[in-house]
């Protein structure tokens, strides 16, 4: 087994995080090939047989700055979630690089390691582990639906950050509601998971658009996405 039941919870055990990391495994040479065939569409067939590696190594670095990022936070919130330095950002910008298919593969990924990291020992249901990490995290892919649109960065990036607050109130709706403070307003507590999640994301998002949006940084950013997609 990969988990045990606890007075109505679940906990991970270490076979349960051994699974997760070799699944983290697996999705990430999926990453590999599924940029090896978006390439194969649009070149000679020849030159799309080979997966390039350096796609992997793109995401795979992203993806590292993103949690390395994500412990370093600003303010956290008190029943989870956190304003971070930029974290989710660095997740929407593999989908901007190579596309949606990539981005939803690294952002899966990336939701598996938030979930290590900071809830793998407490799981109500498979759909609340969906709602709080694999699948918010997921759509930060999003993002790459917007790769080849004018201030597409900004606009995937924002478009991302709202799909990922929407799993999070979901979940809020379905398995949190008896966390809401007594000192919410009773009139304005249908709307207490959306104000709880994006009371966070939304600060994070604010810093991470002016940053992304100075000219160093943005010209920065741009010259690796050309990088990408010459690899």
């Amino acid at each position: 087994m990969f988990w045990s039941s606890e007075e109505g919870y679940y906990v991970l055990n270490e076979n349960g995080y051994g699974a997760l990391v070799v699944i983290a495994i697996v999705i990430l040479i999926l990453i590999d090939i599924l940029r090896g065939r978006s390439l194969s569409s649009g070149k000679q067939e020849d030159k799309g047989t080979k997966l390039p590696i350096t796609s992997i190594t793109y995401a795979g670095a992203s993806i590292a700055l993103a949690y390395v990022l994500s412990f370093i936070k600003i303010y956290h919130m008190p029943w989870g979630g956190s304003v971070t330095l930029l974290s989710m950002f660095f997740i929407t910008f593999i989908g901007y690089m190579f596309g949606p298919g990539v981005g939803f593969a690294a952002g899966f990924v990336y939701g598996i390691l938030q979930f290590i990291q900071g809830g793998g020992s407490y799981m109500l249901s498979p759909f609340q582990v969906c709602c709080d990490y694999f699948l918010a995290f997921a759509v930060l892919g999003a993002s790459g639906f917007f790769r080849n649109r004018k201030k597409g960065l900004v606009i995937g990036y924002l478009v991302a950050v709202f799909l990922r607050g929407a799993f999070h109130s979901l979940g809020g709706y379905l398995y949190w509601m008896e966390y809401m403070p007594e000192d919410f307003p009773e009139a304005l507590a249908g709307i207490y998971p959306i104000a709880y999640n994006f009371a966070y994301l939304i600060p994070e998002a604010v810093l991470t658009v002016i940053v992304i949006g100075l000219p160093p940084v943005r010209k920065a950013l741009m010259k690796i996405k050309a990088m990408a997609e010459n690899s």
